[in-house]
């Protein structure tokens, strides 16, 4: 295959907020102005005004244009009636590469990449899981379920692309060792994301920017607040910025403990607009493949504070003091209490920006994916002419 030719590349996944996202965006801008045709094929029922106007954002860059169909994120009878809608969109827009990114997005994007084959197209099938399914156990059924279909799913699949050591890791512990071919490539954000952010004069202890859920801790963010009050020996300030289920029961926690004027709440926003608000960015979850909010944390010149959990690890360094032990609010505290109290801890603990720049990078990302697309295709347009020689 040419190397000069475009490519028509469409990104599936379910829900257009938090990383998987933002993974997408970067990739569809990058492989845009590097000359390719690319579309997105998404859920319709999530999202608000703020994923609105970052889909407003790309838009100039969707040549394949952007589909919004139903997909429900639990399995059920609707998602035939989806899988069909979206096949159909997807074979008229006669795409070189499909790429799932998370379980859902994996699914359509496999399973109408292999109907396509069966109709003689040569399309790419890659698969990036994002955590996702990865985050069950082999010990409830539905896990059992759930990571077997994913061994299943190998042999609809091209490629599988791991984000960090620790989603590779972890699939082959829980799915098994793949049967198909793997790249590495890690979350890279953009040069914009390098630019450092000033906090404002008026500017809080500790920002937790995220879904409200329970899987990304916002819970252990209100007690660990509580416990740091009490380690400082004084009254301290913090917002939640962000959007999600469980928000109105994290404000009644609040209020019960009497955290209601010390912890402020406002909606998703910008990581820019959030990150002035403080120096200190919290990410208490109980699960991560590799979050993007730590990486943009790190571009903007934030401290970071994060449970060892994930790919976490990979970019702020292994041994670094400032991950804590997971769904632990007396370990958060004691480093929360740290990043405020100990003069140039910040200095001390945060990996140099370069460091940062010339690992998680979104030219390299992209450029990376790309490479990886060209070696599918190849290799298929090789099989196929053999095939009918």
């Amino acid at each position: 295959m040419s190397e000069q030719r475009p490519l028509r590349i469409i990104h599936c996944f379910r829900s257009p907020v938090g990383g998987i996202f933002r993974h997408v965006r970067d990739l569809v801008i990058e492989h845009s102005k590097a000359g390719h045709e690319v579309g997105i094929l998404c859920d319709s029922s999530t999202g608000g005004e703020h994923e609105d106007a970052l889909f407003d954002d790309i838009r100039p860059y969707l040549a394949l244009g952007l589909t919004r169909v139903p997909i429900r994120r639990s399995i059920g009878p609707s998602d035939i009636g989806v899988l069909w809608d979206a096949y159909k969109k997807i074979k008229s827009l006669r795409p070189d590469v499909l790429h799932g990114h998370g379980a859902k997005g994996g699914v359509l994007a496999r399973l109408a990449g292999s109907a396509l084959r069966v109709n003689r197209y040569c399309v790419a099938r890659l698969y990036t899981a994002h955590g996702g399914s990865l985050h069950y156990s082999r010990s409830s059924l539905l896990g059992q379920f759930v990571l077997r279909m994913e061994r299943l799913q190998e042999y609809l699949t091209d490629a599988l692309v791991f984000i960090c050591e620790y989603e590779r890791d972890t699939y082959t512990k829980r799915v098994g060792r793949p049967r198909t071919k793997t790249r590495l490539i890690y979350n890279g954000i953009s040069e914009r994301d390098f630019e450092l952010v000033p906090t404002r004069s008026d500017a809080v202890h500790f920002i937790y920017v995220g879904m409200l859920r329970d899987l990304k801790g916002p819970d252990l963010f209100v007690d660990a607040f509580a416990k740091t009050e009490r380690l400082i020996g004084r009254p301290l300030s913090a917002l939640m910025i962000g959007d999600g289920p469980d928000r109105d029961r994290y404000r009644e926690m609040m209020v019960e403990r009497g955290l209601g004027k010390r912890i402020g709440m406002l909606p998703a926003m910008r990581v820019q607009q959030a990150f002035a608000m403080s120096q200190n960015l919290v990410v208490p979850s109980r699960a991560e493949a590799m979050p993007y909010i730590v990486l943009e944390g790190l571009g903007a010149g934030k401290t970071i504070i994060a449970t060892r959990v994930g790919g976490i690890p990979e970019a702020l360094g292994k041994n670094s003091e400032a991950l804590v032990a997971p769904d632990n609010a007396d370990d958060l505290a004691r480093v929360m209490a740290d990043a405020i109290r100990v003069p140039e801890w910040h200095e001390k603990t945060m990996p140099p920006i370069d460091q940062v720049r010339s690992v998680f990078s979104a030219t390299v990302m992209a450029k990376d994916v790309l490479k990886l697309y060209r070696e599918l295709l190849e290799r298929r347009a090789a099989k196929t002419s053999k095939a009918t020689s």
